[in-house]
């Protein structure tokens, strides 16, 4: 009997026990829910990718393009300045005053009076004209129409530069961030192995609280500093979605590239040169320069020469009651003053110093040497930033070389390190410590070679090759 209750006993107890692990445990419809939720695919990019889909959904590109769209229309048909003016209208109106019946009584002649005027107070009339002036003028415009079509495709074409440009020098931005957060971890993993062996050593006798104090307290400052570095990173992150036109908390993934930059002979005299005549906000200044002065020509010929201008106009009228008797009658409607003419005129006002026109022209004048001097300006400013470029560029390569000296010295310090560690010369923690500054001078050389990149696509955009050009990277 007691064997029999114990056996009760046992089995009561595992069933509880299995109860409780089945409450505490999801089932598998709900385990089956939440595996199935959909996730965001981590989408991947590359530069080229990333130019891409900027340029395909970047609202102020996109805007650009918008503007310059009615240019665009206005320079495929220069020729309808050749259309002539069509007016077509139809007046229904009705007189204050009902017109007065003549009587005219010429009995000898005619055996009864006649009599002229009266009806009906409404009138009905319609007017049909058509006008075209012509001027050199008229043919010039047809030029500056072209012209600033012309000049707004490079303005679309400056833009799409500009944004690959940004979009790139963001991408490999985005990588040193990483690389420096990757860093930061890094190194507090390694202050937590200091303040292990500092509590060991603390412990065992070897070192006063205040070294391992200090130990804790340099650990917890890089709290903050990787908290800042994540937070900045996530940010940055965001902000390059947002610029591909992604949603800010989309999950991609930047395509790693070469570690090392080729470092290139530059030529200063040609680069300057090339970018003086190249560079993308002087080719599109040169392009809004000639559609200004085909406008200064375009005016000057409208003010300065005569113009042919061809009218036609009919006025056809009703000459009975629109009210009572049929429109459709072709015997009721008469042509009053309708004409074909051609008149050539000539307006002297630009002539005369002081008037409206005369003053027009003399603006436009200003107008084109002021972008002379804009233009000579941007130049000069431009071989300017050419010049720095190239100086930042050396200036790069000369550190970056440096830092692969570093680079060298520092491994070759691990090594020498982890034998020592092998051979019971050194502890761990001095390895650690050797291989995190292997880290930092590889980062420091990582940095320079983004450096290095950037102001090449810098010199590239100045220069107007494609990106890549120089740097290999197409």
């Amino acid at each position: 009997m007691k064997k029999l209750f114990a056996v009760y006993l046992l089995f009561l107890s595992i069933f509880c026990f299995a109860q409780q692990g089945s409450g505490n445990q999801p089932s598998a419809a709900s385990q089956l829910t939440a595996d199935s939720l959909p996730k965001s695919p981590i989408i991947p990019i590359t530069p080229d990718k990333a130019v891409e889909m900027a340029i395909e959904n970047n609202l102020s590109l996109q805007q650009t393009i918008l503007t310059n769209e009615a240019k665009r229309r206005a320079g495929q048909t220069p020729w309808n300045v050749f259309i002539p003016t069509i007016e077509l209208s139809g007046t229904l109106g009705r007189l204050n005053k009902a017109p007065e019946e003549v009587v005219l009584d010429f009995r000898p002649i005619v055996p009864e009076p006649i009599i002229m005027g009266g009806g009906s107070q409404w009138r009905l009339s319609g007017s049909l004209s058509l006008s075209l002036t012509l001027n050199i003028g008229t043919f010039v415009g047809m030029k500056q129409t072209i012209e600033e079509y012309q000049a707004g495709k490079i303005t679309i074409e400056r833009a799409k530069l500009q944004l690959e440009r940004d979009v790139r020098k963001a991408y490999y931005q985005l990588l040193l961030i990483k690389e420096q957060v990757t860093l930061l971890q890094g190194s507090y993993e390694n202050a937590n192995r200091q303040v292990a062996m500092a509590q060991a050593n603390y412990r065992g006798g070897l070192i006063p609280e205040v070294n391992l104090l200090q130990v804790q307290v340099a650990r917890e400052n890089l709290k903050p500093q990787i908290d800042e570095a994540e937070n900045g990173y996530r940010m940055a992150m965001a902000s390059f979605a947002m610029f591909l036109g992604l949603p800010y908390d989309a999950e991609f993934e930047l395509a790693p590239i070469p570690d090392n930059a080729e470092f290139i002979v530059l030529e200063a005299q040609d680069l300057i040169s090339r970018a003086a005549s190249n560079k993308p906000e002087v080719e599109e200044l040169r392009r809004n320069l000639a559609a200004l002065k085909a406008q200064r020509t375009t005016v000057f010929f409208n003010l300065y020469t005569p113009s042919l201008i061809f009218g036609f106009n009919m006025d056809p009228t009703f000459g009975k009651d629109p009210m009572k008797d049929s429109w459709f009658n072709g015997d009721y409607w008469n042509q009053q003053t309708g004409m074909f003419r051609i008149t050539l005129a000539w307006r002297l006002n630009a002539f005369i110093p002081f008037t409206r026109e005369y003053q027009q022209y003399q603006a436009m004048n200003d107008a084109v040497k002021a972008m002379e001097l804009g233009m000579s300006q941007v130049v000069q400013g431009t071989e300017m930033e050419v010049y720095n470029i190239i100086m930042q560029l050396e200036k790069t390569r000369t550190t970056a070389e440096a830092q692969r000296m570093t680079v060298n010295l520092a491994a070759r310090t691990l090594q020498l390190s982890e034998t020592a560690y092998r051979n019971g010369l050194k502890t761990y923690l001095e390895v650690q410590n050797d291989e995190l500054a292997l880290r930092q001078a590889r980062l420091g050389t990582l940095q320079q070679n983004y450096t290095y990149l950037m102001s090449l696509l810098d010199l590239e955009y100045a220069i107007g090759v494609p990106f890549g050009t120089l740097s290999g990277r197409k």
